[in-house]
């Protein structure tokens, strides 16, 4: 994940900047459309740094084709350590308040308004091989999982769906209790709908995250952990979320090994 050296990411660690989204108002320091929610982002259960991979999934078959349109958006790790150093230390405020739907909206809200809901915009971001219908609904496709390293077929049904599902990196329950009380609904709705805060994921893997932060919780897929750390330090940077001590210890110790 190599960037030239006009990375707004490295632009952006010289300089204070926040850019003002219309109504929104939230830190720009990514301009991708937004769109999703996820079985991870919502669960108040926090998985352990060693979480296992889903049992029975299909071995991997190679390297992940879908990667660099992901992962288009994520900071280098130099850049994302210069961004984890501004951003504030504070310890987890309560949990008081928090409901999904009241305070981030309705899962896979449109808020793109590009005719797909979020869920169906991540499937067909992070899927290979699918197959959709004329709605966007992604009906098959194949996931490489970034969170396990294994090769995943997906086809839409009640069952089946449950094999990928769609993680927010940082739990909305976390982001919650580290700053997003003070964002207005819309800042949330869009933080909940944000590809940059999205990925498609084993389903139990997402589900043993629950609403861990990197302190608690790390995907077992050593070789993702970098582009991991650094995306959840983008997302707090951009929607201004603070970190806790522990939360950045363990992302500095993480990315100083990148």
């Amino acid at each position: 994940m190599s960037r030239r050296r006009s990375s707004p990411w490295a632009l952006l660690t010289a300089v204070v900047v926040v850019a003002v989204l219309g109504a929104g108002g939230y830190a720009a320091l990514s301009r991708d459309g937004g769109s999703g929610t996820g079985g991870g982002g919502s669960a108040s259960q926090p998985g352990s740094p060693s979480a296992p991979a889903a049992p029975g999934a299909p071995a991997s078959t190679g390297p992940d084709p879908a990667a660099a349109t992901r992962d288009a958006a994520v900071p280098t790790p130099a850049d994302a350590r210069a961004l984890l150093a501004g951003l504030a230390v504070k310890g987890r405020a309560p949990a008081t308040g928090y409901d999904r739907v009241a305070r981030f909206g309705e899962a896979w809200t449109d808020v793109d308004r590009n005719g797909c809901d979020t869920r169906d915009d991540v499937l067909a971001r992070d899927l290979v091989d699918t197959t959709t219908r004329s709605d966007c609904w992604v009906l098959t496709g194949t996931l490489h999982d970034p969170y396990t390293g294994r090769t995943i077929a997906f086809q839409r049904g009640v069952q089946t769906s449950a094999a990928v599902q769609i993680d927010h990196v940082v739990a909305l329950m976390d982001a919650w209790q580290t700053g997003a009380q003070s964002l207005s609904q819309d800042q949330r709705v869009h933080l909940a709908n944000d590809p940059l805060n999205l990925v498609a994921v084993d389903g139990p893997t997402n589900q043993a995250k629950g609403a861990g932060d990197a302190a608690t919780w790390l995907p077992p897929n050593t070789g993702y952990r970098c582009a991991y750390a650094s995306r959840q330090v983008a997302v707090k940077t951009k929607y201004m979320l603070w970190v806790t001590p522990a939360e950045k210890d363990a992302l500095a110790r993480l990315l100083s090994r990148c």
